[in-house]
């Protein structure tokens, strides 16, 4: 790159439970600067898994991370042009993208539910990421079974 790389923001954590994580969470979450509309989503909604997961012995906090590991992918296949043909090659992620891709595919898939409100369908996806089922969870198996299928081309990798 010829320009310097640019400075990475500090992300001030949320009120409730003072972590950066559920500030970043709210953010992919947000529409037109709507913090806390965006807020009041996700606390409802893990008030919601709160009273739906009563017999686990963890906290809504510590049951949204755990869904947000389950759905977590390790690897993704990039497009790689070789001498005319173009190949899906097998690449690991950075720990800051794996993160991103998760709470995106979390929202998108929570998004695409039939339900009520936005906080239902984002708890019910939670509740299905943290019982490895759901759509997001599928995304994460599609996108590690396309990597293991082109496992033959990881020698391309840049």
């Amino acid at each position: 790159m010829r320009k310097a790389k640019p400075k990475k923001r500090v992300i001030i954590p949320d009120p409730v439970f003072n972590d950066q994580m559920v500030a970043k969470f709210v953010n992919h979450l947000m529409y037109d600067g709507k913090k806390n509309t965006s807020y009041r989503i996700f606390y409802s909604a893990l008030d919601t898994v709160k009273a739906k997961a009563q017999n686990e012995e963890k906290s809504p906090l510590e049951i949204w991370k755990q869904a947000l590991d389950n759905i977590t992918p390790q690897v993704e296949v990039k497009s790689r042009r070789i001498g005319g043909a173009t190949f899906q090659v097998p690449t690991e992620i950075r720990a800051d993208r794996k993160m991103s891709i998760a709470m995106k595919n979390l929202i998108a898939f929570a998004r695409k539910r039939s339900g009520k409100s936005m906080a239902e369908k984002l708890a019910a996806e939670i509740l299905d990421a943290f019982n490895n089922q759901g759509g997001a969870f599928k995304r994460k198996e599609d996108m590690h079974r396309m990597a293991e299928a082109n496992r033959a081309f990881a020698h391309f990798r840049f």
